[in-house]
């Protein structure tokens, strides 16, 4: 078999659909699109979510709360999930993506301080809640902002 023997297997490709190639394609004159009419015209059809004059779902439905676009989210970790690392070692983002405790790196990371820590870390992270930094440095560990 060579190269410029290849081709599709039978039935698999359609012909294209020419629209406007006269009247015996059958899809001459008007071209599939019927008889005057708003999407019989030029640019002709409506937005999305145009309900034909109804107030369209996207108004009658309430409008609940307020998303502040500027709020930073900070990955959030809590120091009992830290106790997996080994005395000394420094804990930082690309660490905890590493292992698996953070997803992904969002605005920064925010230690709290939900459990109990028995090592020495330090601790690289943007934000510590006050009993996070507390218990760190009760262990012996070290907290530094980035």
């Amino acid at each position: 078999m060579k190269l410029h023997e290849l081709s599709p297997a039978e039935g698999s490709v359609k012909s294209a659909y020419r629209k406007g190639r006269g009247a015996g394609s059958g899809n001459g004159k008007t071209a599939g699109k019927g008889h005057k009419g708003q999407n019989a015209r030029s640019g002709g059809g409506v937005r999305p979510g145009f309900e034909g004059g109804q107030i369209p779902l996207y108004r009658r439905l309430p409008k609940r709360g307020f998303k502040n676009h500027f709020a930073k989210e900070y990955a959030i970790v809590n120091i009992s999930k830290l106790d997996r690392f080994n005395d000394g070692d420094v804990v930082d983002m690309a660490a905890l993506i590493e292992c698996g405790l953070v997803g992904k790196e969002l605005d920064g990371l925010k230690i709290l301080g939900n459990g109990e820590i028995s090592k020495k870390l330090t601790v690289k992270a943007t934000i510590f809640s006050a009993a996070a930094k507390e218990k760190i440095e009760a262990a012996g560990g070290k907290t530094e902002v980035v």
